[in-house]
């Protein structure tokens, strides 16, 4: 009987395991690639924060004093996004901090108010405001006249604001369309620029849940 000679058939290389282990290794890249790309996407980060100087012009002629608070449309007169001297300063700020998205520029003013400004109590049993550009000549003030200062460029860059009121402070809160929800509390985002640890929409624990009055600003 003649032997035959039985040659064990191998199979290609693309037909075997080794393919699904290309096609998990590319999808993996793919992966990869796509969560960053997306995450800068849909919740973008300043990538710079301007300095006062690089934003304000320079000189006490800006600015128009201290206004004592009579009733509530006193903070309401003071948000000023449409005073030139803001709005140039809030465009300045969106585009040397920003490519693109209004949740950056809320980010960029947010952060510039918070690190640039300095946090000033008002004297006991006295209450007033400052206008925003007066509170810039001086540096900071008291938590009121930042906010305000806040408001009104968020304001400037077509950012809802609301002043928020509570016992012996106030800060703010901003609706931006499409933010992430881990910012939002019922739908807005928090502010508080005078809390120098806070990051984008956080507040000291202290305030929330405090009895809260609303001013609408824009």
């Amino acid at each position: 009987m003649k032997s035959e000679e039985i040659e064990e058939e191998i199979e290609p290389w693309y037909k075997g395991p080794i393919r699904w282990m290309l096609a998990l290794f590319l999808l993996l890249i793919i992966v990869l690639w796509a969560i960053p790309f997306t995450s800068i996407k849909l919740d973008p980060g300043p990538s710079y924060i301007p300095s006062i100087e690089e934003v304000f012009p320079s000189g006490n002629e800006i600015g128009n004093g201290n206004i004592s608070i009579e009733n509530i449309y006193d903070y309401v007169r003071l948000v000023k996004p449409n005073d030139p001297i803001i709005k140039n300063a809030a465009t300045k700020i969106a585009s040397l901090s920003c490519k693109q998205g209004k949740i950056c520029h809320a980010k960029a003013i947010y952060y510039f108010v918070r690190d640039n400004f300095r946090y000033v109590a008002d004297p006991v049993n006295e209450e007033y405001l400052e206008e925003p550009i007066t509170f810039v000549r001086n540096g900071g003030g008291d938590c009121e006249s930042g906010t305000l200062l806040l408001a009104s460029l968020m304001s400037a860059v077509g950012i809802e604001s609301q002043l928020v009121l509570i016992a012996g402070h106030a800060y703010l809160k901003i609706n931006v369309e499409d933010a992430s929800k881990r910012y939002e509390r019922e739908g807005w985002i928090y502010l508080d620029w005078t809390c120098k640890n806070c990051e984008f929409g956080e507040i000291p624990l202290e305030n929330i849940g405090k009895d809260e009055r609303y001013i609408g600003v824009s």
